[in-house]
């Protein structure tokens, strides 16, 4: 398994854990980082021993706490979308469209990047001392890794445009009244609750978990019919392996036997 800078990765239970070892930085994005997640996101998509991703931060202050802004302070107009573009294609997106599941464990402060890095992710949890928030506009820019789109999309136009205008920072329950988190939990139990999670989904058929994600995605993305697509996917789920093996153990009366 390939040893990383700025991130750590264990893998277990079909498991992988990716954890953002930057805690002086406050785990802040910088670009050797993103370039990391790239490279093990996709080492852990194409792993067929691992069937969920789990994405935290060391330590228990902060999940993300932004990027890292003396990086990009000098860059050009031209610059600025160039490290917006990329930042979708390599990470954000990347995330979203996974083949397989990815949970965010929010320990301590999401914000910027880092709260755009857990709404890439297709579950959030929450620790209580968790505080989130898209402050970019108090540095004269706006959100560029999503977030003005993903936000708008898990808990509305109105609330979105509140958080995002005033740069300001929600509590974990907070959050999860809004729907931007799915649970709550205190900071020991956050990696239990993600793993909870994790088995259940293991349990499943991880070709029809893939499709879901298409077919989920497909309908909060521009340009795409999210009936058709999910037509599309359920069609594709038929005389696959994981069909056959689903069917036949529910007629035969067993618990089905996935691999991927």
């Amino acid at each position: 398994m390939k040893k990383y800078q700025n991130i750590l990765l264990s893998i277990e239970n079909q498991v992988a854990i990716i954890t953002i070892n930057r805690p002086k930085q406050l785990n802040a994005l910088n670009t050797q980082t993103i370039k990391e997640l790239n490279e093990c996101f996709i080492y852990c998509s194409k792993n067929l021993d691992v069937r969920v991703v789990i994405i935290t931060g060391s330590a228990d202050k902060a999940f993300v706490a932004g990027a890292d802004i003396k990086e990009f302070a000098d860059f050009s107009i031209e610059q600025g979308k160039e490290l917006s573009k990329k930042g979708h294609e390599s990470l954000f997106n990347l995330v979203e469209e996974l083949n397989i599941p990815v949970i965010a464990a929010i320990n301590g402060f999401a914000l910027g990047g880092g709260l755009e890095l857990a709404m890439a992710s297709h579950i959030r949890i929450a620790s209580e001392n968790a505080k989130l928030g898209l402050p970019e506009v108090s540095l004269g820019v706006i959100p560029g890794y999503g977030g003005t789109q993903r936000l708008s999309q898990l808990i509305g136009k109105g609330k979105s445009l509140e958080l995002i205008l005033t740069a300001g920072m929600i509590s974990a329950e907070e959050a999860e009244k809004l729907k931007l988190v799915n649970y709550v939990v205190s900071q020991e139990d956050l990696i239990p609750k993600c793993l909870e999670i994790a088995k259940k989904i293991i349990k499943n058929s991880p070709i029809a978990i893939s499709a879901a994600i298409k077919a989920v995605n497909a309908g909060y993305t521009n340009g795409l019919d999210g009936m058709e697509e999910e037509i599309k996917q359920f069609g594709s789920c038929f005389k696959t392996t994981d069909f056959i093996e689903g069917t036949s153990a529910f007629l035969e009366r067993r618990k089905a036997e996935f691999k991927r």
